[in-house]
Parts: C-alpha cells; structure tokens; sequence
C-alpha cells in the first residue's frame, strides 16, 4: 500500500471520531456586492450589496471543519446575551453533528467580523469584539461543561484567538484535566507567551506566530527548526508544527524528529480560516489512532484543499480521499459532489466574476435531447451545475420500474460529458432546496416548460439570475426510447 492509499484509508477512519473544541467563537459575515462608482462624499467606493452570509468563524470554524470531515465534535464556548449570540447559537444547531456546550454570559460582546467583497476583491473588515476575560461565574460553568464532554473524547482542541475565553488559568486547568484522562491537546495558539500552554502535545502556529512568540528568524528551513526547538524546550510542549503558507509545514517533535511537508496547494485564493482547518485535521487524524506525523501529512492535504476556496471554508472528507486517490491535488477537479462541497465550488467559481448555470432531471437512459439541451445550457453560462435526481426519486415522479439505470450510473455518464462541470444528486422531487443552496445566475429547463412553470424560477429571478428556455429535439425522451425498446410506437 502507498503512503497516499494509507492516508485515504485514514480519510475512512475519521468518521465519529469525538473531539472536542474549545475556544473562542465568533459570527463570521460575508457582504457581497459590486462597485461601479466613487462616492461623491470622500474617495471611496460605493459598495452596492447584493447578498449577504453568515457562518461561525474562530472555534466555530474548527467545529465546522470537523463535522465536515465525519468527526463528531463537542464544541464549548461562550458567547453574549445579545442578537449575535443567538444567531452562534442557531448556526451550531443547524449542525447536530455538534455536541452544543455553548454557554452565555450577561453583557458580553459577542464577536463578529464583517468582511465585504466586490467580485473577488475584499475591500473591508469591520470587527465588534471584547477581548474582556470571561466572568467567574462564566468560567467556571465552562469548565466543568469542557469535562464533561473531556470524558468522552480522544483529542482536546483549544482555539486560542485571544478574546477572553482561554485565559491562563482555563488553559492550565484544561490542559491538567486532559493529561489526567490521558487525552492529547492540539493547540491553535495566540500571543507571545506559549508557556500559557505548557503540558500540550502539539502547537500550531503559522511562521509570523513562531517568529512573534520566540523572536528568532523564521525564513528558511534551519531557522524554523531552531525556532520551534526553542519553543519547545522554553514553553515544555511536546510537538511545534508550523504552518508555513507556500513553504508548507514544518514538524518538529521534542523527540528531535524534523519533517519538512511541502505545500499541497496548486491555487492559492483566500487563506482565511487554514488554520482552522489544519488543526481540525490534525485532532481527527489524532482521534483516529493515527500518528503525529500521519496526522499532520493529513493536514497538509486539507490545508491545500482549502486554500482554493472562498472565506473561511471546510474540507470535505470526499474531498480529501478524492485527492489522495488520484494521488496529486484534484480534488477541485471531481465532478459527482455533495450539495455542501457544489456551495463551496460555486462560490469560488461567483468570485472570480464566473457565471454559474443549473438545469436538472433525472437523465435517464441519455439521448440527443438531453445533450441538446446540457449544451444550450453552458453556452448561457460559465459553469454548469447539473441536479440529478435520485433513484427514490425518479421511482416517485416516473413509476415503480424507472429509473432504468442506476443514480450512480447516471451520475458517472452525465460528468464524463464536456457541458457538465458538477454532478449534484438530490432526493427531493423538485429541485427548489438544491437552488436555493447554489443560487445559480442562470436557471435552465426545455422549451416545454415555461418560466412561470420552471422550479426556481421566481427564486433565480428575485436574486438577479435569469430563465433560459432550451430548445428541444422532436421525439426524443427517455419514455419514447423505452417504448422503442418494447417494441411499441413511440408516443
């Protein structure tokens, strides 16, 4: 078995996996528009905004990374008694794969960071924050609500971004709680002072992180080492991996054992949230029995996979194993994907200015219609999203003996095709949920609908987007073909 099959067969061994997250959690926004002009007010430019999104960033983003990747995380946190707080709070239930310790605490300023873009451009962050240490009441409530999740999980994770939550004295006693239970800590550190995590089994900073807190170059190979050794030996961790951006990763254990990992991303568009997503990796990988450098090679991979795409995103276990199956960086080339990892295509694909397109059916037994119309309908876009019916659905809208091949099989024929960028699969009977998920810019059915009658349609319209009524070729369709093939006349 090759190293890249044995971390793919490791990929498998993640599923609920229980990890548990604490740190500090904030409401990521996202405000996306366009600029066409220059205020007459001041030299600036006039963001006119066409949609907005939210998401939990920080430990949030760690949590979400994990449910991604088919770990089951507790996530322990706190936020404030105030509207941000509740909607935290609502984005973590909207994952039940999420253990919820969330806690509130009167009067606090729950974080949020508000990013606005104009095509793929950031133009601003605008940041409501309390770097305030959490109250007594507070703290001690998360404690004992981080030791409760502790007894029934293999890793701890502590998500340090420095507004309140991991104050020293949380820190130390998590830390002495978790090696007395025999679980490691994976720590995604903040400041200068690193001896705040003493008794961890691995830190993660990026290169600025280690230079800050130890003082030491940073640049090549050798000073990476020494500054991480440093790091070691003065803050009593066990293991420094440090997050390199193009250079990769730097592994360096207390045992003296060095591992340089090269970077693993062909396309490199938004950094935010990496590091979540790195550590998250590494304390599924850790959960799962793998080893720290097993698990960091693993990290690296999710670490290349994310950078390709917008915001603080996730990787996918499908993306990880589809990567290392093919046993180089494609996973952004597989085209059969769940409706999360089509999102987060389509949203890379909206901000570098592309126009994506969708049509949908149950494309059974393909003829010339169906690629009459797959071809009209990317010539009215960039990219084509193709919503494929499920075979429990086709049994519900054609009858008890179609579909006649298999949704896996139709699936694979419909991505093999050149109009076709992604196959998603869905198990509705309209495809109204997947729409409404991808908000394509152009919504494509045969001219034997029309608009007011295409699913999606007011929905595509109310956000901008357009209806494209496809020619049809006479006499084709999957039902004639059948017939045909019992010997009867077409219909």
């Amino acid at each position: 078995m090759t190293e890249l099959s044995a971390l793919a067969g490791r990929v498998e061994r993640l599923q609920a996996v229980p990890v548990l997250c604490v740190g500090d959690v904030m409401l990521d926004r996202f405000v996306y528009g366009s600029v066409e002009r220059i205020s007459p007010e001041a030299p600036i430019p006039v963001l006119r905004i066409e949609r907005e999104a939210a998401m939990l960033g920080g430990a949030g983003n760690v949590a979400r990374n994990l449910v991604a990747l088919g770990a089951r995380p507790a996530f322990v946190a706190v936020v404030g008694d105030d509207p941000a707080g509740g909607e935290v709070a609502r984005l973590v239930g909207a994952h039940p794969e999420i253990g919820s310790g969330l806690l509130v605490e009167p009067g606090r300023q729950t974080t949020i960071k508000t990013r606005f873009f104009a095509s793929n451009q950031q133009l601003l962050r605008g940041d409501h924050e309390s770097r305030a240490p959490v109250g007594e009441t507070a703290r001690t409530r998360l404690l004992d609500e981080a030791a409760r999740w502790l007894e029934r999980s293999a890793v701890m994770i502590l998500s340090d971004y420095g507004k309140g939550v991991l104050i020293p004295e949380v820190v130390s006693a998590l830390i002495a709680r978790a090696a007395a239970v025999g679980i490691p800590v994976v720590v995604d550190p903040k400041g200068t002072d690193y001896a705040l995590y003493a008794g961890a089994s691995v830190v993660t900073p990026n290169r600025k992180e280690l230079h800050e807190a130890t003082g030491l170059p940073v640049e090549t190979d050798a000073e990476v080492v020494v500054a991480a050794r440093r790091l070691i030996e003065q803050a009593g961790i066990a293991a420094v991996l440090v997050t390199r951006s193009q250079d990769g990763m730097t592994l360096v254990e207390g045992t003296g054992a060095v591992h340089h990992l090269p970077a693993e991303a062909r396309e490199v568009f938004d950094v935010s949230g990496a590091g979540d997503t790195v550590v998250a990796t590494l304390a599924a990988a850790l959960a799962s029995g793998a080893g720290l450098l097993e698990a960091a090679r693993l990290a690296n991979i999710a670490a290349g996979i994310v950078v390709a795409k917008v915001g603080t995103a996730v990787a996918y276990a499908e993306e990880l194993v589809t990567a290392l199956h093919h046993d180089e960086l494609t996973a952004g080339d597989a085209k059969i994907v769940p409706v999360a990892v089509a999102a987060d295509r389509v949203a890379r694909w909206r901000a570098k200015g592309l126009k994506v397109g969708f049509t949908n059916g149950c494309f059974d037994l393909l003829h010339p219609g169906h690629v009459a119309i797959l071809t009209q309908a990317r010539a009215a876009c960039d990219r084509l999203v193709v919503g494929l019916n499920s075979d429990a659905s086709v049994q519900r809208l054609k009858g008890p003996t179609r579909p006649v091949q298999s949704e896996a099989a139709r699936a694979t024929v419909l991505s093999s095709l050149a109009p076709v960028d992604l196959v998603v699969i869905f198990d509705e009977d309209t495809p109204l949920a997947l729409i409404e998920a991808l908000r394509p810019d152009v919504l494509v059915k045969g001219a034997d609908y029309t608009v007011a009658t295409v699913v999606g349609a007011e929905q595509v319209l109310g956000w901008g987007g357009k209806v494209v009524l496809a020619d049809l070729i006479e006499g084709q369709s999957t039902t004639n073909t059948i017939r045909r093939m019992n010997g009867a006349s077409p219909g």
